[in-house]
């Protein structure tokens, strides 16, 4: 079950790339996927009926934590499991023959459906309450890109955002239950909860934060609103998604709990009286909408409900027959939604007004539609018929042994019953009837175009089964009792006899209440037809998704409200604020803190009395500094300083790194500093510099009595002791802050390139408007035919700008920098251009080396690419934009992205051979001539580090530098640099 999970994830990032190369055809390959994982839950079947042999496999995920990657396959999770596959597997087929092989980005769509299956699957079969959770979340999200398929739609986003925001705040809720229900049983199995049974507050506040998720997942009111909006998505989406995957989710918990709450104080209030009212709104709506998808989507609002009564209802003959209840509406329900979506793809059109005579053009289209619609209805020999009588006989004896939620629910689900034939009866006589006009006349048959049989055979099997399990009713229930008979909560008076399903009981009250049900729908249908009720205005002038727009129109307004009130643009406010609150809360814990005797060294080497003072000199004179360039200069004094600290402190790692980072701070520093006045105040002078100077000593002393308190307040010895030990036992290194970057501490790491490609994304977001991309090359602005000789030919300058060195032009003087001629003669330096021509490839060497020597020397992935960078500097002041371009004729964004998943792909591809994430694996050879060799594993980590670090500075280099030196020029001369900003 665990390699099948992997199998769903492995082919949702592969099935895009094979929908590229084949088309729509990928589908079929995609489909076997969810056939392996039907076969294979077939196959366990002798397994899943004898409780003692109950499949289950667990993985130690994050044992401190108590959560397992555990999978169980008791009843309930097999029959999930084939109708998530089954008609997984369907859909995908049929998407096949829905989607045209040149559409837009199916492959994106293809993946994430299949994705989406994987997910379910995992939801339907984990036995962890917390992973549980997170697949909940995972199918919000992908639902969330299925709906939005059709994303230049406005309708379609605004669909998918409803859901996604609806489902999430249930999952959030969801999320909270579980947690109080794991902190009081004190385990995250499911398995474990549902023996231990725990009762008591804490528990019934779980369960309403629990139920409150299965509602909103499975749209109940008052979240019944977001499922008929999501129809904006494609036929398969929703015959997936909203029959028989996604909106079952919330089902599926609560028949995973009903067994131990359903007799817990708040279950059935919540069950019961949001699943009649759901059932009886979503009835009444569908008899009001024109739109095929919509009755189909507010009949399966209503279906919701219904399952919601009977499987929560919490006795074993309502378990059964709920469970009978959810297999009938994933076969019915989607055969149903496949069948719109034939007709929608051929007639492009689903609206009931235009569609006349379509059932005697396709006769087979419209028996698989009358055999959905009649299980549907409870009309025998379906499956839903089974399903419903067997309901109404297990809600009739509850209610006759005086149980008030059993009239509740048998009155509720009787009404229903009676609204689903008359929507069901709708949606025949919408898609397939011969319709008159005002006047009385027949309109004209809609012209029909045969579809392709392979597109027919999906809802053609489904239909086909919907009738297989009614005369199967023996079988099905054979396979179903495992359920049942554990749904009787503790402490139940309820009989313990879960029932039978079968095809014939004999004229019983539930078959007259049954009939009784269907005759009175389709008198409601032909009323409402008769007098035009459906055509009338709403009782009420808003609806549910009305308020929820009101709602989002408040929470917007709120927070324009909150930003104009708190953002006031002053950058002097936000850094105040920030310093203001920093020196408050640290002088409230200093001063509990302060030790009563405090000892200070007055220096530990002689480096630190000279380096000091200079230090503290640099920064009161940048405080008086009047031009920004001198501020930044003499900031740098005090980094440079720490560079001679550390150096004569024994860390010549950090020396090494400090100097980097002030040198390429420096860079940056002046970039920016090219579009701001030279002189500081010159159009916003400082104000209240007495309170600033105040806060500045604030901030100054608390910062000092913390490090004063922490160093006095150290009680055990530090972990760090062991780090040298560490490094060499576990690294295999004897850098020890190398190694603790990329092994001891590489979660730290891992945090810090996230944080890294993040601001490098945010400085590019704010400088680049339309795109981030650079590419600047000289070989663009190069004749067609010289580019050809880009590989192997040299550059050379001549009167007609650079050109590749030919026959015609050998004796022309080599270029030192590609780019050179690019830039203005007063800008250009051929001192500089030929020391970084000369300096430049023995740079990036030494880059190269310092990586792969920081493992045991001064070094290290972020030294290495610090220095990369800095070349990249030299390239770009020699050469300008151009010469960057060339450079690195790729986007920065490749190369933090590179980096981020080799970092990744060190922290998890250890997991695959039974090792801790991040753990060190080295392989050592002996080679004649090199000698003794060795390569440990935590250096691709290293080598992702390189690349985010080289990534981020030509990022910062290409906005701060080449931008707005773009822009710059623009300003210039806009007429000769436009075509320039096209191509950058």
């Amino acid at each position: 079950m665990l390699l099948l999970l992997a199998v769903f994830l492995a082919g949702a990032l592969i099935l895009p790339v094979l929908v590229r190369w084949l088309g729509a055809q990928a589908f079929v390959i995609g489909a076997l996927v969810p056939i392996a994982a039907f076969v294979h839950a077939l196959a366990r079947t002798p397994e899943v009926m004898n409780p003692d042999t109950t499949p289950f496999q667990s993985y130690a995920w994050i044992p401190q934590l108590g959560l397992n990657l555990s999978m169980r396959m008791d009843v309930l999770g097999w029959v999930m499991t084939l109708i998530v596959t089954g008609v997984g597997a369907l859909v995908l087929l049929y998407c096949r023959w829905y989607f045209h092989d040149d559409a837009v980005e199916v492959g994106q769509f293809a993946g994430v459906l299949l994705g989406f299956a994987g997910a379910m699957y995992g939801l339907v079969l984990t036995d962890d309450l917390i992973v549980m959770v997170m697949f909940w979340e995972l199918t919000s999200i992908l639902s969330y890109l299925l709906i939005g398929h059709y994303r230049r739609r406005a309708v379609s986003r605004r669909a998918a955002l409803q859901a996604l925001l609806v489902t999430t705040l249930g999952g959030l809720v969801l999320f909270v239950g579980a947690i109080l229900l794991v902190v009081d049983a004190g385990t995250a199995s499911i398995r474990e909860l549902l023996a231990l049974a725990p009762t008591g507050p804490m528990v019934d506040a779980a369960v309403v934060m629990l139920l409150i998720g299965a509602i909103s997942k499975s749209a109940l009111f008052p979240f019944h609103f977001w499922l008929p909006g999501a129809m904006a998505a494609p036929t398969p989406v929703s015959a997936y998604l909203h029959a028989a995957a996604m909106v079952k989710a919330g089902i599926y918990l609560i028949a995973r709990f009903a067994p131990i709450f359903a007799l817990a104080a708040p279950w059935r209030p919540m069950v019961i009286g949001l699943g009649v009212f759901t059932m009886l709104l979503g009835g009444v709506q569908a008899l009001r909408e024109t739109d095929l998808k919509r009755i189909l989507a507010f009949g399966t609002v209503s279906q919701l409900g219904f399952f919601a009564i009977v499987i929560g209802y919490g006795t074993p003959g309502a378990a059964l027959a709920g469970l009978a209840l959810v297999v009938a509406h994933a076969l019915f329900k989607s055969a149903l939604f496949l069948i719109v979506g034939v007709i929608d793809r051929q007639l492009s059109t689903r609206d009931i007004d235009e569609l006349s005579g379509v059932g005697r053009q396709a006769p087979v289209m419209a028996t698989a539609a009358f055999i959905a619609v009649a299980s549907m209805m409870g009309i025998a020999p379906t499956i839903g018929f089974v399903a419903k009588e067997s309901t109404l006989t297990a809600l009739l004896e509850d209610a006759q042994h005086g149980s008030v939620w059993g009239w509740v629910a048998l009155i509720g689900v009787t009404v229903g019953a009676a609204l689903t034939a008359a929507y069901g009866a709708r949606f025949l006589w919408g898609a397939f009837w011969r319709k008159r006009d005002s006047s009385g006349t027949y309109m004209p048959e809609t012209a029909w175009p045969d579809p392709p049989v392979g597109f027919l055979s999906a809802p053609i099997i489904l239909a086909g089964l919907t009738i297989a399990a009614g005369l199967g009713a023996p079988a099905v229930d054979s396979v179903l009792q495992g359920y049942a008979v554990t749904a009787l909560p503790p402490g139940s008076t309820a009989s313990p006899e879960p029932g039978h399903l079968a095809l014939w009981h004999g004229l019983e009250p539930a078959l007259f209440l049954s009939l009784g049900a269907v005759l009175v729908g389709l008198a409601v249908f032909l009323l409402s037809i008769r007098t035009a009720w459906d055509r009338r205005r709403r009782l009420l002038r808003f609806t549910a998704a009305d308020v929820y727009y009101a709602v989002m129109r408040g929470v917007d307004r709120l927070s324009v409200l909150t930003t104009s009130l708190t953002q006031r643009g002053s950058l002097p406010l936000y850094v105040g604020t920030v310093f203001v609150v920093l020196v408050a809360a640290e002088a409230t814990v200093l001063v509990a803190a302060l030790p009563g005797r405090v000892e200070l060294s007055a220096w530990h080497t002689s480096a630190q009395i000279v380096v000091a003072p200079v230090m503290a000199i640099a920064g009161v004179v940048a405080v008086r500094a009047r031009k920004r360039y001198t501020g930044v200069v003499l900031v740098s004094v005090t980094g440079l300083g720490m560079v001679v600290l550390f150096a004569t402190s024994g860390a010549p790692d950090l020396a090494l790194t400090q100097i980097l980072v002030e040198t390429v701070t420096m860079v940056t520093f002046a970039l920016v500093l090219r579009r701001l006045p030279s002189r500081l105040g010159e159009h916003n002078a400082s104000v209240g510099r007495v309170p600033r100077a105040v806060l500045a000593i604030g901030v100054g002393v608390t910062m000092a009595f913390v490090a004063i308190v922490a160093t006095q307040a150290r009680m055990f010895d530090p972990v760090s002791v062991d780090f040298a030990d560490l490094a060499y036992e576990l690294g295999y290194g004897k850098n020890v802050v190398n190694v603790a970057l990329v092994d001891l501490r590489g979660w730290d790491t891992m945090g810090e390139l996230s944080v890294l490609v993040l601001a490098a994304t945010g400085v590019a977001s704010l400088v680049f408007v339309t795109h981030r991309a650079d590419l600047l090359s000289a070989t663009r602005d190069l004749p067609a035919t010289d580019r050809r000789y880009a590989a192997r030919r040299p550059l050379v300058e001549t009167d007609e700008g650079l050109r590749f060195q030919t026959a015609e032009n050998r004796g022309a003087p080599r270029a030192w920098l590609v780019s050179g001629q690019q830039i203005r003669a007063e800008d250009r330096s051929i001192l500089l251009e030929v020391i970084v021509r000369v300096l430049f490839h023995t740079i990036i060497v030494v880059s190269i080396y310092l990586l792969f020597a920081g493992h045991n020397n001064p070094g290290g992935g972020f030294a290495g690419g610090l220095v990369a960078g800095m070349a990249l500097v030299m390239r770009y002041i020699a050469g300008g934009r151009w010469e960057l371009g060339a450079a690195a004729p790729t986007d920065a964004g490749r190369l933090l992205g590179s980096g981020l998943v080799l970092a990744v792909g060190a922290a998890t591809v250890p997991l695959f051979f039974g090792m801790a994430p991040l753990e060190s694996t080295v392989w050592e050879w002996d080679v004649p001539v090199l000698g003794h060799l060795e390569f440990v594993s935590s250096t691709v980590f290293d080598i992702g580090v390189y690349l985010v670090v080289i990534g981020l500075v030509l990022d910062v280099l290409r906005s701060l530098g080449a931008e707005v030196d773009r822009q710059a020029a623009a300003l210039r001369s806009p007429r000769a640099t436009a075509s320039e900003g096209v191509r950058s």
